[in-house]
């Protein structure tokens, strides 16, 4: 599906990958028939009803994914984002992953998508979903710095990560955690659960970065993905 043209850039075809979801302004360029229209990820319209604090954790919700467009067609089409690292996940049936919105570049259409808290992360975080798991998720992305809401995608197909400075690819399984800087987080394959703990006491954390105030721990089965930088994309 993806290829790899060099460590910045990517192509598909799109018609063998049965359409490709990617955020906007990634297409470089492309070759033969193809087509491109606006695409919405499920339950990124922040369009939670009820009262004041669902509208909130809706509208955060609609400003923390990323727009994006779907391309369908005959063709090749080459991606690529602000000179950043790229890097290929081929993913197996039943496999999840859980991906921060602005480092996910690409998709192929056939894996399933949506936008969930942070809170909730792998089911074992103890955030839960719906308005808690959304003002959770909040609080988490305002103390480190990271996104309040993440991309969830699962199935079977390929999806293409982003990174400033490289990847690290940290295998989780073992007897210990791997406990990560948020702000240098990308990605969880597989069965892992994060847990968002402070490293220290509030007073001690003020004029500190967030990654020395908080840390995501990584457990179960699994691959963290990892970006040789704090800086944000």
């Amino acid at each position: 599906m993806f290829e790899t043209v060099n460590s910045k850039v990517v192509k598909v075809d799109v018609g063998q990958a049965g359409g490709v979801v990617a955020r906007s302004g990634a297409m470089l360029f492309y070759t033969g028939q193809v087509a491109f229209a606006p695409h919405q990820i499920p339950g990124g319209g922040g369009g939670m009803g009820g009262g004041g604090l669902m509208r909130m954790a809706g509208s955060m919700m609609a400003g923390e994914h990323q727009r994006t467009m779907l391309a369908r067609g005959n063709g090749v089409v080459h991606y690529g984002f602000a000179g950043l690292e790229v890097h290929v996940v081929h993913m197996q049936p039943g496999a999840v992953m859980r991906v921060e919105a602005s480092r996910l570049l690409a998709q192929t259409a056939g894996l399933q998508a949506s936008v969930v808290s942070v809170a909730s992360s792998g089911g074992g975080g103890g955030g839960g979903g719906g308005l808690m798991g959304a003002l959770r998720g909040a609080a988490a992305g305002v103390a480190t710095g990271t996104g309040m809401f993440t991309t969830q995608l699962s199935g079977q197909g390929s999806a293409v990560l982003l990174a400033h400075g490289g990847f690290l690819e940290l295998p989780v399984g073992g007897a210990n955690p791997i406990v990560v800087d948020p702000q240098a987080f990308v990605a969880a394959y597989g069965n892992v659960q994060t847990e968002l703990k402070s490293a220290m006491g509030w007073r001690d954390a003020v004029g500190r970065g967030a990654g020395e105030a908080m840390q995501l721990h990584c457990h179960g089965q699994g691959v963290v993905y990892v970006q040789a930088s704090e800086e944000k994309l």
